[in-house]
């Protein structure tokens, strides 16, 4: 199992009337985390994209606990219990400062070859670097 962990202060811009973090915002806190995630392995969506490989989200998951608010120090923890092999998914944790779960989520993504914009096979280099994080 690979877990990573990254951290993002709540903006005024993303709060909603409430006070609360708008529930859009949390799909690019998830977006911000994953990419995070990859780079700790040494990966970047660049890197696949620029190898002809694309990953849109086939499908988001999102459970509100409590409310995250302005300047809260969220830190959102990226969970991968399955090595990928077409699909790969994602789960996160969104806790506060004081550790609290806010939120959990899941996004689903899909690897694409960009030539014929058909599903293909998880990269080679991404799952190298993630097989010693499964191997126990």
């Amino acid at each position: 199992m690979f877990v990573s962990e990254c951290n993002i202060r709540v903006r005024y811009s993303e709060t909603d009337q409430m006070g609360y973090v708008y529930y859009g915002n949390y799909a690019q806190y998830f977006e911000v985390a994953r990419t995070e995630a990859l780079r700790q392995v040494d990966l970047t969506y660049k890197m696949f994209e620029e190898a002809g490989t694309m990953m849109p989200v086939l499908s988001l998951l999102c459970k509100f606990k409590k409310p995250a608010k302005y300047d809260d120090l969220l830190t959102i923890k990226t969970i991968i219990r399955v090595l990928p092999s077409v699909k790969m998914a994602f789960e996160y944790e969104v806790h506060n400062a004081a550790g609290e779960l806010l939120n959990e989520g899941e996004t689903v993504l899909v690897f694409i070859n960009m030539k014929n914009n058909r599903p293909t096979a998880c990269p080679p280099n991404l799952l190298e670097k993630l097989k010693p994080f499964f191997e126990q």
